[in-house]
């Protein structure tokens, strides 16, 4: 799946499928399901999960209906105040999930998720809830490191193996533009792609314990020593000039082509980038997977962070108020073990039922699946973990550390304050 930030073509999909929870009370009940997915392979999978729903249990049409994802985001306030709202709608966890919850748009379905508490991972279903209501399922996890070019890293003499630390890191950006190769692509125009960076460092710095102190205004919160060492950091590396030319007009599309075009040697994205990359390349093959690597993010020296610390999403899909109760039936359908596992064949998403990680075939997508679970903290992106007003503030600063225009500290400040006024 991509990022929130990414667009994808028109695919418009209805699928209608039947279900009888009782003979009496649930017949002929339409249950309506809104996505943004644009994934023809995705969407086969679902509508043979849908058609499997039908076949067990007649009685229930489920619609499956699809908004891009800019006029999703920029018509779900209204539509979820309107009387066409759906039942069901994708939903990303993290800050804009918690002001629908606090704004009364959202319906608890608590009472009827019994079978996913059970079946979904918990810090899934936790991303879900809200003052102990549960607002939302998990769909799927992601993570977000650097893709790299075996190619280009053994012509430079850099061996990812040894890339431990932050350090470790900037001597490896040296020596790859000592045999001119550029480091990293980025798309610096869609900021999103850059807060990474400041978000990684402040995990690393701060931890887990950092963070949430900041989120719970103690101290000096996002003002504080770990938030202003990631932008230090931040500024070590744009000190070496790492990116492409012409990074800060470039969008993610044009650094995906360009990382899938070998004319990068790493990209930090999250998993969805393995197919996009080489979607937007020349060729359409992009780095195939004999040349392609995955690395984590360096752990930083002399920090409180852990290395092992994950920076992803928990995406999933959240019940509008007034949402049917079959429709939570159809959700613990849909998210079951049979189902994740038909969807993790195709390497398409990282799933949060237990067990269907056991159905991904790519060994990337292996490799991060194992690495979200060995996590003591998946912490969901900076951009949507504190709402959209103060998130668009964490994409606007990490830029501004890369271009200079901004300090460290002045970068840090700017969050708080964005922060105390949301």
């Amino acid at each position: 799946m991509l990022k929130t930030h990414m667009k994808g073509k028109y695919i418009a999909t209805s699928i209608c499928a039947g279900l009888m929870l009782s003979s009496a009370a649930f017949a002929d009940t339409t249950v309506r399901m809104l996505h943004i997915e644009t994934d023809p392979n995705v969407l086969g999978v679902w509508n043979e999960i849908a058609q499997d729903f039908e076949a067990a249990n007649p009685g229930i049409e489920v619609k499956i209906e699809f908004l891009e994802n800019e006029a999703f985001k920029a018509k779900l306030p209204t539509l979820l105040q309107s009387r066409q709202r759906p039942d069901v709608f994708y939903s990303w966890g993290g800050g804009n999930f918690q002001v629908r919850a606090e704004a009364g748009l959202l319906e608890d379905m608590g009472n009827y998720s019994k079978g996913m508490q059970a079946n979904l991972s918990d810090a899934g279903m936790n991303a879900f809830k809200y003052q102990d209501h549960q607002y939302g399922v998990p769909y799927m996890v992601s993570q977000v490191g650097f893709w790299y070019n075996k190619a280009l890293f053994a012509k430079a003499g850099v061996n990812a193996d040894e890339i431990e630390s932050w350090d470790d890191f900037l001597a490896a950006i040296d020596k790859l533009k000592q045999s001119g190769i550029t480091p990293i692509a980025v798309g610096g125009a869609d900021k999103w792609p850059m807060h990474f960076y400041w978000s990684y460092l402040a995990m690393r710095a701060g931890g887990q314990q950092g963070f949430e102190s900041a989120m719970r205004d103690e101290g000096d919160a996002f003002a504080s020593a770990p938030f202003i060492r990631a932008g230090e950091e931040l500024q070590r590396l744009a000190a070496l000039e790492p990116f492409q030319s012409g990074f800060m007009a470039a969008g993610y599309g044009e650094a995906a082509g360009l990382f899938g075009d070998h004319k990068a040697a790493m990209h930090l994205m999250g998993d969805w980038d393995y197919n996009y990359q080489a979607q937007q390349s020349v060729s359409g093959k992009g780095v195939e997977d004999k040349d392609l690597g995955w690395l984590n993010f360096p752990a930083l020296k002399e920090a409180d962070g852990n290395a092992s610390d994950t920076l992803g999403g928990i995406n999933g899909f959240a019940f509008a108020k007034g949402a049917k109760p079959e429709s939570a039936k159809w959700m613990e359908f849909f998210l079951n073990e049979q189902s994740q596992t038909k969807l993790a064949a195709i390497d398409q998403i990282i799933p949060v039922a237990k067990g269907a990680d056991a159905g991904l075939q790519n060994p990337f997508k292996q490799q991060i699946a194992q690495n979200i679970g060995n996590a003591s903290w998946h912490q969901v992106f900076f951009d949507q973990a504190l709402g959209a007003d103060v998130g668009g503030v964490v994409n606007d600063i990490s830029v501004g550390i890369v271009t200079g225009d901004l300090s460290p500290e002045e970068a840090a400040e700017q969050v708080q304050e964005a922060w105390e006024m949301r």
